[in-house]
């Protein structure tokens, strides 16, 4: 059974959200895990889609419909919405879930409930306290 978390962020800088997903992150501090040259240290294993971004980045389309629609532009205006979709370890050996299905999961829940609005859709498999539970962003 998965559960599902939102959060909401005020942070403009949106190339921030890929970051996050795509690099390492301390689980307590939330600040990125450095090699040993120090530079951040992509996540083992991700995939990673976006939505209705064209040939831009994720945060290019932000900046592009936010200019559209006269949209987020002030300090107090929440500009990203973070959904994760985080699957019981259980699932990949009871269900026969995988990353790919879980990333297609995670796709179809943007298109249905965030028709028409930028988004990035990313599945890995290392959970909060190294439970190594498949989820969705």
């Amino acid at each position: 059974m998965a559960t599902i978390k939102h959060l909401s962020s005020k942070n403009s800088n949106y190339a921030a959200a890929e970051s996050y997903l795509t690099f390492q992150h301390n689980e307590y501090t939330g600040l990125p895990i450095l090699d040993e040259k120090g530079r951040p240290k992509l996540r083992d294993s991700y995939l990673l889609d976006t939505l209705e971004c064209g040939e831009s980045s994720f945060a290019m389309a932000c900046l592009i419909a936010n200019r559209k629609y006269g949209k987020n532009g002030g300090r107090e205006d929440v500009k990203t919405h973070h959904y994760i979709v985080s699957f019981d370890p259980k699932d990949a050996v009871e269900n026969g879930l995988t990353m790919e299905r879980a990333q297609a999961l995670g796709l179809q829940f943007c298109k249905e409930n965030f028709p028409g609005h930028p988004a990035i859709v990313c599945t890995h498999p290392d959970g909060h306290n190294s439970a190594g539970n498949i989820h969705v962003h």
